[in-house]
């Protein structure tokens, strides 16, 4: 069944014009992953809990976890993500392979089609007919990556490396650069990985030596994409910036800057490596064509409302910026955000929006949205004062600020009245 239904989306996918700007719009969050399938479609992983598979610009939407994804990995079978959820779900089934203890923050394929995952819980997952796990020694895993050879890398947020020649061996120690790895990729015989602190580093993936540093002053490392094809890294930052990396002769042949503000949390090659896609803040993807970068403006950054300059708002509308915009809209109109819409949430009950698929704890719930229980929610925290719901930790400690955003909401929030 699922392979039926994997091909019957095959069957309706067209290839992406080559050498083109693309946008793909229709996500209700930021785009924290990219993949791209073995018949060259887009697939994204959103802070919106859903992963979408592009036909062109038509998207297709998978939706099963509960928190935002994180990751998304292409296989010949469909797709796998992980989530802040824990949860790690194949596509288009939607099958749950299992559970980390620890949001899942990365993802790749090894050699014999098994998923290999890593979480802030420390540790390693391989999904197959059994369920196989390592242990990292010290940190919890951001990345993982898998060679040619079928070597596994571990890396952490303390800033350690770990290779694993075969699952079953012992780690071999290759770096340990001091501050949290977030990204690696491997070629035949490299490692090259981004850190917060804005290293970018190739080593020798069997030593540890170094090869390559084209470390500049931006942190932190976001994203790494690798087309081994054109012999093409793609590095991107918190700053914006994707920079391209000839691996043939280890220089850099490009540094774009993408976004007017915000950063680069995904990127992906699209299969002949002629267009790099990236993914941030907005609620867009974008594509570029490889070739001619150097001619376009920065295009990302300009979706998100929140990103004008603070001192251009009022208070309240500021902290709903800052703190709630993300997950929620103030309208009626139908939203794909992570949470639901805020319209009309005065004197509404808790976990009544037609249609959005709440936590279990807030359904039957007693609570009842007003002034009172909405200070109460940021003046706790949603993790105290609902104990088990989606809902991200948030607080805003200042009495003040509480007032002016509910002041906010009141008035934003209001539905039209009927004449």
């Amino acid at each position: 069944m699922m392979k039926a239904l994997w091909l019957t989306l095959c069957l309706l996918a067209q290839p992406m014009l080559a050498q083109e700007f693309t946008t793909l719009k229709g996500h209700g969050g930021p785009i924290m992953d990219i993949a791209v399938t073995p018949d060259g479609r887009v697939a994204t992983a959103s802070f919106d809990n859903t992963v979408g598979l592009w036909t062109e610009r038509t998207p297709h939407w998978f939706e099963g976890h509960d928190a935002a994804v994180s990751r998304v990995v292409a296989t010949p079978e469909g797709l796998v993500s992980g989530g802040d959820d824990f949860a790690v779900i194949r596509w288009p089934d939607g099958k749950t392979l299992g559970q980390h203890a620890g949001k899942v923050q990365a993802l790749d394929l090894l050699p014999d089609g098994r998923i290999i995952s890593g979480s802030w819980d420390g540790t390693v997952k391989i999904w197959g007919e059994y369920e196989q796990t390592l242990m990292s020694p010290r940190g919890s895993v951001n990345a993982v990556g898998v060679g040619p050879d079928g070597a596994i890398f571990v890396a952490t947020t303390n800033g350690e490396i770990l290779r694993y020649d075969t699952p079953e061996a012992a780690p071999l120690p290759l770096v340990q650069h001091g501050f949290g790895v977030n990204r690696m990729v491997a070629g035949a015989g490299w490692l090259a990985y981004g850190a917060v602190d804005g290293g970018t580093r190739v080593i020798d993936a069997k030593t540890g030596a170094a090869i390559a540093d084209f470390t500049l002053d931006r942190r932190p490392i976001l994203a790494l994409a690798h087309h081994a094809g054109t012999g093409q890294i793609a590095v991107g930052d918190g700053q914006g910036y994707i920079m391209l990396i000839d691996t043939r002769n280890w220089r850099i042949t490009r540094d774009f800057r993408a976004t007017r503000d915000g950063p680069v949390w995904a990127l992906a090659f699209s299969l002949d490596g002629q267009t790099i896609w990236a993914g941030g803040l907005d609620d867009v993807a974008y594509g570029w064509p490889v070739a001619a970068l150097d001619r376009f403006d920065p295009e990302m950054g300009q979706e998100r409302s929140f990103l004008r300059a603070a001192d251009t708002m009022p208070n309240g509308e500021r902290q709903f910026m800052r703190k709630c915009s993300i997950c929620h809209a103030l309208t009626s109109d139908p939203s794909r955000k992570a949470g639901p819409t805020l319209h009309g949430v005065f004197g509404r009950k808790a976990g009544t929006v037609p249609g959005y698929r709440y936590s279990e704890i807030l359904h039957g719930s007693p609570i009842i949205w007003d002034e009172a229980t909405i200070d109460a929610l940021f003046d706790q925290g949603p993790d105290h004062f609902i104990p088990g719901s989606k809902m991200p930790m948030q607080v805003i400690a200042g009495p003040q600020d509480r007032s002016d955003l509910i002041a906010f909401l009141k008035q934003a929030t209001q539905k039209d009245e009927k004449p």
